[in-house]
């Protein structure tokens, strides 16, 4: 994941509202639950089939509303980390998938995305709060993220976060 503080660029892979963990973690595909590594490979299959052979590391899924919908499986979030995905970037996101998304220390932001085409190139320092366009030459507000999920994600999520720090350490 990196220090939140890092500025990210990447190309923007666009995806619609109501993605759902069905779209990113296909249940089909459930049997490579265990192996999350080739699981990874499929990741957004059901709603791009080329996303993952496209993307490169650091590019950002940007979405519109209710990104992570349905069933409340982690292997949605944790497979679109280990593709290498910079940032989640949507207008609002289902609250399991948000908040495991935290958990794992794959940083998930949010912001009016209605002016992000599918292949600009974006480039996003969350810490300061704002998101470039740098194809339409725009520069996005984003919401803050409080503090103390800038530390699980600093942390790389909730359990390195745990093993750093101990029990209850996120004020």
């Amino acid at each position: 994941m990196g220090n939140i503080g890092e500025i990210k660029k990447g190309r923007a892979f666009k995806f619609g509202d109501n993605i759902s963990t069905d779209h990113i973690a296909p249940g089909r595909l459930f049997h490579l639950r265990s192996n999350l590594e080739e699981f990874s490979k499929h990741v957004l299959e059901d709603a791009d089939p080329e996303f993952a052979s496209k993307m490169q590391k650091g590019d950002f899924v940007v979405a519109g509303n209710n990104f992570g919908l349905g069933s409340s499986r982690e292997h949605a979030p944790q497979i679109i980390k280990i593709a290498g995905v910079g940032a989640v970037i949507a207008k609002s996101f289902a609250r399991i998938f948000y908040r495991n998304a935290i958990n794992i220390g794959l940083l998930a932001i949010e912001c009016n995305t209605d002016n992000i085409d599918a292949g600009d190139e974006l480039e996003l320092d969350a810490k300061g709060g704002v998101l470039k366009n740098l194809t339409k030459g725009e520069t996005l507000k984003i919401t803050p993220l409080p503090d103390v999920m800038i530390k699980l994600l600093n942390d790389g999520g909730l359990i390195e976060h745990l093993k750093k720090h101990g029990d209850f350490d996120l004020v």
